[in-house]
């Protein structure tokens, strides 16, 4: 099925009878996509009155359209069955664009109420059709027919994708074994939406206040953001700690009190974890049983073992080798870490252990001694504004993509904070797609950073369709007037999420389905492009003052670039124990597991240091919880980091470094346009012309190379 727009789904459907509905609030979210560039969602015109009917109307839809294609009589063919269930299910990609914004960019109570009460009703939709035998049966025989090898390869892989979608999700199951898998994916629908809601309510219910005599240390920006966070949520004290990453880690880094430190660190890592109706302890332990269960039923021996089959890692054993191997050097980095802090504190005269709340504000002071790096010097010449525009020469040096703005109210937006962009080709000025950009936290968005879309290419019926890609960040916004300034990290997220938006505006598929993502390779396209922030063409050109608007001057570049390997032991362990803690929820006996015990045992036995925490505490590991998208694969950030470590190397030794015309049209060609029309592991050969080599990673960290460097040692 495909979530992209497409006003006329052919012959074949011609004569299907069309839910009908008298509510003009659900027509809306269901009616092909109008206005100019192709057409976009009408977002000033939907109503959350007409979700729940729109949604129940989409789905008896696609029900329809796969019972045409089912009572075909025709013998099943690439054309009838494969490129018909391609075009089915458009209705409901309209609405799910809707409703993905209600759920990520626009929450509210009465959404939530809907998207509880909507969420097992769309399990037992989709489970209908996984497990619709007389569906699967002609999938199958395509898959294994004749006609397969007269295919192209990239439409024998859109069958071999099809055919697996099914297999691996019950199309096989019989009798009660099939009840039970749709019942236990209706259940887990359920339960990953409320874990989402109860992470969601602790981030809109906490907030840490304090006074002008507590505010030492603090840059101004982020007192002027704070000062408006406390008048608008009208708490006691001139200034308010929100409860989202983009405000509680410039607080730890830079707060003096070191008692609101831990104050801060305590409320948002206890998200999900306060006991009571909003605790997510109880739901992750069902999470698991229920995961656990389902593959059993298919003949797996664990979750891990069927989610890995068809990523580029295929094993749990093959990711945790790569997770195990960097390990050792990312904890001996950090007690390095914390021994340099340390010094600071007894030199200071503290009397105390460094703890995970003081780590991020010592470690800038060790930046500051060790390299005379001040992160409130470099965030001057990181303006919000100044980046977007370095992100756009980026994206027309290496994909000839140019970005032009669209005036407000051109293209219906969901808030006054989200513009939109057209997407041309540079030279011909054909038209790619939109982009829109929705960059500040405020109440009902989730936090974090994210790429989505509402539309992906493809010409299943001749034409070619334009993309309408999305970016949305959670950066604090500026006091009326003041530029929005963030630290390296920061930008380095930006250009990340870029990556996957370039990701969907490169694709040339010709088929829905080869937009989908291989999980641990997706991340190595967004993570390469994070390398072109540190080129000179973007220092020189789009770092400048915000107040003077002179260039980052050289010797604060070379602070910058002389400590690229800096907390990489905080960043690498910190992120490296929940990839490993998710690994091992889903390779263990799940029966009778406490999640907060686990957590901690896992950790101890890992020899996890006690100064800092796993990025993604157990019940606020949305990535895994509240969805099954990244779960026994948040190691594919790492998977997809020895790829763009390799890659970046590659681009280094060009002629024309990262800017080098002929290994930036191999990037596009080989790696982006592609999408899932080839197997990851043969993309990445034909753009490199060997596997990625792991050393490439190791010497990216500043880690010891395993054996001295030899190189031999590679992932596939």
């Amino acid at each position: 099925m495909t979530e992209q727009v497409n006003e006329d789904i052919g012959d074949l459907f011609a004569d299907i009878p069309r839910a009908k509905t008298d509510n003009a609030a659900a027509n809306v979210l269901l009616a092909p996509f109008s206005g100019p560039y192709d057409g976009a969602p009408q977002f000033d015109d939907a109503e959350l009155s007409g979700l729940k009917p729109a949604m129940k109307a989409a789905m008896e839809r696609n029900l329809a359209e796969v019972d045409a294609i089912t009572d075909n009589p025709e013998p099943p063919t690439f054309a009838n069955t494969i490129v018909a269930l391609e075009k089915t299910g458009e209705a409901l990609g309209r609405v799910y664009s809707y409703w993905g914004i209600w759920s990520s960019n626009m929450s509210t109570p009465e959404f939530r109420d809907i998207q509880e009460e909507m969420a097992p009703k769309l399990s037992e939709f989709f489970s209908k059709i996984n497990q619709n035998e007389k569906l699967f049966a002609r999938v199958k025989a395509v898959y294994e027919g004749e006609e397969m090898e007269r295919l192209s390869p990239e439409q024998q892989r859109l069958v071999w994708l099809v055919y697996d979608g099914f297999a691996s999700n019950g199309a096989t199951l019989k009798g009660e074994a099939k009840e039970r898998y749709a019942a236990i994916n209706k259940r887990l629908a359920e339960l990953h939406t409320k874990f989402a809601n109860n992470v969601l309510h602790d981030e809109e219910s906490y907030a840490v206040y304090f006074d002008e005599d507590e505010a030492g240390g603090l840059p101004s920006d982020f007192l002027a953001a704070a000062k408006d966070a406390a008048e608008r949520m009208e708490g006691e004290g001139d200034y308010a700690v929100t409860n989202t990453r983009s405000s509680m880690d410039p607080f730890l880094t830079f707060a003096d009190d070191r008692d609101l430190r831990r104050q801060v660190w305590e409320m948002y890592y206890s998200r999900g974890d306060h006991g009571g109706e909003y605790d997510n302890n109880a739901l992750i332990a069902e999470i698991l049983q229920l995961r656990d269960e389902r593959v059993k039923l298919l003949g797996y021996d664990n979750y891990a073992s069927w989610r890995l089959q068809n990523r580029m890692a295929k094993t749990p054993e093959n990711a945790l080798a790569l997770m195990e191997a960097v390990w050792p050097a990312a904890v001996a980095r950090v007690h390095e870490e914390v021994a340099e802090m340390q010094e600071i504190v007894d030199a200071e005269g503290g009397d105390f252990k460094i703890q995970p709340w003081d780590y991020r504000y010592y470690m800038e002071k060790v930046r500051k001694a060790k390299y005379d790096l001040d992160s409130d010097e470099v965030k001057q010449y990181l303006q919000l504004g100044k980046l977007r525009e370095a992100m756009f020469m980026v994206a027309g040096e290496l994909f000839n993509f140019k970005f032009t703005p669209i005036e407000d109210g051109v293209v219906p937006v969901w808030h006054e904070d989200v513009h939109v962009w057209e997407v041309t080709d540079r030279t011909s000025g054909k038209h790619i797609g939109l982009w829109y950009l929705d960059p500040f936290a405020r109440p009902g968005k989730r936090s974090g950073a994210w790429a989505s879309g509402f539309r992906s290419h493809d010409t299943l019926d001749g034409v070619e369709k334009t993309v309408l890609a999305t970016n949305n960040s959670n950066f604090v916004e500026a006091a009326p007037g003041e530029p929005v300034l963030i630290s390296w990290d920061d930008a380095e997220t930006y250009f990340h999420e870029f990556g996957h938006a370039l990701h969907y505006l490169s694709s040339n598929v010709d088929y829905p389905t080869l937009n989908s993502g291989v999980r641990d390779y997706t991340e190595f396209q967004s993570q390469l492009l994070e390398r072109w922030l540190s080129t000179d063409r973007v220092i020189d050109n789009y770092l400048v003052h915000h107040e003077t608007g002179e260039p980052m001057p050289e010797e604060l570049v070379n602070k910058i670039k002389a400590a690229a390997t800096f907390k990489q032991g905080f960043d690498t362990t910190e992120y490296l124990a929940s990839a490993l803690v998710d690994m091992r929820y889903h390779t263990v006996d799940p029966a009778g597991i406490d999640p907060d015990k686990f957590e901690r045992e896992t950790l101890a036995e890992l020899g996890m240091p006690d100064e800092l925490p796993m990025r993604h505490r157990s019940t606020q590991f949305g990535h895994i919880f509240s969805g099954e998208g990244y779960s026994a694969g948040y190691y594919g950030y790492m998977w997809a980091d020895v790829l763009t470590a390799d890659a970046a190397e590659a681009f280094a030794e060009a002629p024309g470094g990262f800017y080098d015309k002929e290994l930036a049209k191999k990037l596009v060609d080989k790696l982006f346009a592609p999408r899932n029309a080839i197997d990851p592991a043969e993309a990445y050969r034909k753009f490199r012309g060997r596997d990625a080599k792991i050393d490439a990673l190791m010497r990216d960290r500043g880690f010891p190379v395993p054996g001295g460097g030899d190189g031999e040692s590679t992932i596939e």
